[in-house]
């Protein structure tokens, strides 16, 4: 029996609506924790920034010691070399976060720094490219936004690497946390699914 695409979707999407209804409570306790551990994160962005700076230098070390078991005895696999300048430079930076947090807060904060740059740049130059079309401005709005934010994040380095990350990890908790839970929330107050 073969099915359409649109009813294969709309199979998939009553699934999706039953299990969200089904496990709603768990969603809407994940969503609370994860806006508290937001808010937590923006009251002592200092300690949350320097957490996600060694949870990511963990991440590296152990990412570049899989790697390097998995090179064992594949000496003749193309790109080899390659491979294991990977996995010693995942292991490098892995220690490097670990030995010293302050000076990875610092990189990240570069390129993140360096991302609100590009990305409004690219905003502006979109927002100018469609410019005939309704609300282009917003578009426009947005760019400068990411362009004035990366410059004075940058005016105002070294002291915005020790916040900016636990920020924007604050920031982005809160919002997923807050979905989570508003979703769930609905979910559980509608009688249908």
């Amino acid at each position: 029996m073969t099915m359409s695409l649109d009813s294969a979707a709309e199979v998939f999407r009553a699934a999706m609506r039953e299990t969200v209804k089904r496990y709603s409570l768990w969603y809407l306790i994940q969503g609370a924790l994860l806006v508290v551990a937001g808010v937590l994160a923006i009251i002592y962005p200092i300690l949350s920034s320097v957490a996600v700076i060694i949870m990511l230098g963990w991440l590296l070390i152990i990412s570049g010691v899989a790697q390097g078991i998995s090179l064992v005895g594949a000496r003749h696999v193309p790109h080899f070399w390659l491979q294991l300048i990977s996995v010693i430079l995942a292991f490098l930076i892995g220690f490097l976060f670990l030995r010293d947090p302050a000076q990875g807060l610092l990189t990240v904060t570069l390129l993140l720094i360096v991302f609100f740059m590009i990305e409004g740049i690219s905003k502006i130059v979109f927002a100018l490219t469609i410019r005939p079309f309704p609300y282009w401005g917003w578009v426009l709005a947005s760019g400068l936004v990411g362009v004035l934010l990366s410059l004075v994040l940058w005016a105002s380095l070294p002291v915005t690497a020790l916040w900016l990350v636990g920020l924007l990890l604050g920031i982005q908790l809160i919002s997923v946390g807050g979905a989570l839970a508003r979703l769930a929330w609905q979910v559980r107050r509608s009688p249908t699914v």
